[in-house]
């Protein structure tokens, strides 16, 4: 599969929507919340976008000081498991190395894929969060990348 991540921009919001209720349809992100993101500096939403420019999946990162925080991630159920996440995850913590001390994550406790995805890339699971997800009500695992002077904490 061919894809090339990049910059989300105003003219992806409305597939980048249509996908967000597609994979979360409890409680999905609007597109303005979308829009909001775009227009602050301190976010950087990225994409996956196919061939034909289509949108394959998304992930926004937001920092405030030297924190990161990856506050949604999602790929279409159509073209999962064809390294789409992964490419994303790769660009964000590669974003990290050099200028944050830590990229934090919440995760449902029951999606082992993602867990695995997250632990692949460095990420530890330093708490859970209880009851912090609803439809269904469901724990979070808090999960921490942590850099180190340019490199991460697990290299």
């Amino acid at each position: 599969m061919s894809f090339r991540i990049i910059p989300m921009t105003a003219d992806h919001v409305p597939q980048v929507a249509a996908l967000e209720q597609v994979c979360f349809p409890a409680d999905p992100w609007s597109g303005e919340l979308f829009r909001a993101a775009l227009e602050n500096p301190r976010v950087c939403p990225l994409l996956a976008q196919g061939e034909d420019g289509g949108v394959l999946g998304y992930a926004v990162l937001s920092v405030v000081l030297d924190e990161g925080s990856l506050d949604n991630i999602a790929v279409s159920p159509d073209v999962r498991r064809n390294g789409v996440a992964d490419a994303l995850l790769s660009a964000l913590t590669g974003f990290g190395r050099g200028r944050l001390s830590v990229l934090m994550l919440e995760v449902r406790a029951s999606n082992a894929p993602a867990i695995a995805l997250y632990e692949k890339h460095g990420f530890a699971a330093v708490g859970r969060r209880k009851n912090y997800y609803d439809a269904p009500k469901e724990d979070a695992i808090l999960m921490t990348l942590e850099f180190k002077h340019g490199i991460t904490a697990a290299e």
